[in-house]
């Protein structure tokens, strides 16, 4: 039955190239020379027609081999039946089957282990009355012998409660005498309590100041977490980290503050400031990165708001911003996470036409290393794009 499953998984995914081919024309014809942005184009065209997604790596180990020798799990199995058409990976065996192949044995042997389970269940339900029932024998037997004990011994405990009663009336007297006795412990709480006063005085007699950051350019709060370093006199550094929105709260005594703060969409900015005169609140703002600013751009956008004239206005305006940022002659990388395809250089326009392509899985390109020359221009980039790996 294993050797039948892998003979229709070979026949599903000629399905799936045939599905995707109606629309849309990749590098190759056959989905196993299928890489980079085909495979990117894919997970993008399944992720609307059959609501759900596969990672690379799980493209590169079911769809580069063929054929294959074991099944994907059976939420990938279903995912790519809709995809080509059927209501899932049972309906598209049912319509495939082969000579003397039965589907309904599956079923029998769903209906012999519910009466498994079923047998299982009602024998630990056995065990647990046998369990229970011995310690509530045991434990009645004892009650009634406390209650036959003889009355002697009750006449015993009657006589011990006189002398308890002179105890707890002599007790105030020992309480009377607990300051006296403890007087050295109170004093030196209190000299320890002091102390503990004038070694945080530098933080009881500090001033707290509150610095928001915003977009020099837009206007509105940063879109990336911070890093900033305080750096103090004499000290080392002290490090922080703001996410996007948040404001920046620093304690000090001291009369002036230097921080050097950086983020990945945004030049590196460093700031001196006279605490003396200081405003308890200040905006500071941040100058963008035009090239990150508008890899981010298309990052994020919508595919389905792409046919828009505004926004092929735009994506036109961007890619000319591009074309100026980087040089004719740069070296452009796509690094992965497989061991079949590692590295993959790309060109100038095709790797324009990927960043202003408005596509989900944009969402996680990351710039891992840019490098420009004295004028400005952009001669060496190496990117990633990463995906959630599928859960085994």
């Amino acid at each position: 039955m294993t050797d039948l499953d892998l003979l229709h998984f070979e026949q599903l995914k000629k399905d799936v190239q045939t599905q995707y081919l109606k629309e849309t024309t990749p590098s190759h014809d056959d989905i196993s020379k299928w890489k980079g942005i085909d495979i990117i184009y894919f997970q993008e065209d399944l992720r609307k027609k059959a609501k759900g997604n596969i990672s690379e790596k799980s493209f590169y180990t079911y769809f580069k081999t063929s054929p294959v020798t074991k099944l994907p799990r059976i939420d990938m199995l279903n995912l790519l039946s809709i995809y080509a058409g059927y209501t899932s990976w049972y309906d598209f065996k049912k319509q495939h089957l082969f000579a003397g192949e039965l589907l309904q044995e599956n079923e029998d042997l769903e209906e012999e282990e519910i009466q498994e389970l079923e047998k299982t269940v009602s024998s630990a339900a056995d065990v647990t009355k046998i369990e229970i029932s011995p310690r509530k024998i045991e434990f009645q037997p004892q009650e009634t012998a406390d209650l036959q004990k003889s009355t002697p011994e009750n006449q015993t405990i009657k006589q011990i409660t006189t002398p308890t009663s002179h105890t707890e009336i002599q007790t105030p007297s020992p309480r009377k005498n607990f300051f006296k006795k403890n007087a050295w412990a109170i004093i030196t709480s209190i000299l320890i309590t002091l102390t503990g006063i004038l070694g945080f005085k530098d933080e009881i007699f500090s001033k707290t100041y509150k610095y928001c950051f915003t977009d020099k350019d837009r206007g509105v709060s940063v879109i990336n977490t911070l890093e900033i370093r305080v750096i103090k006199e004499n000290e080392s550094p002290l490090f922080f980290k703001i996410k996007p929105g948040e404001c920046f709260y620093y304690s000090t005594k001291d009369k002036n503050i230097k921080m050097q703060i950086t983020a990945p969409f945004y030049e590196y900015l460093e700031v001196n400031r006279n605490l003396e005169n200081a405003p308890d609140e200040e905006m500071i703002e941040l100058k963008p990165d035009d090239y990150k600013m508008a890899a981010y751009y298309f990052s994020i956008k919508d595919v389905k708001g792409g046919n828009s004239e505004e926004q092929v206005a735009l994506i036109k305006q961007k890619r000319n911003q591009l074309e100026n940022l980087i040089s004719n002659n740069a070296v452009i990388y796509q690094v992965y996470d497989n061991n079949t395809y590692g590295i993959e250089r790309l060109d100038k326009q095709k790797y324009i036409t990927l960043v202003t392509t408005p596509t989900t899985s944009l969402k996680n390109l990351n710039v891992i290393e840019m490098k420009k020359d004295s004028k400005g221009k952009i001669v060496s980039i190496k990117f990633k794009i990463i995906t959630d790996e599928e859960n085994k």
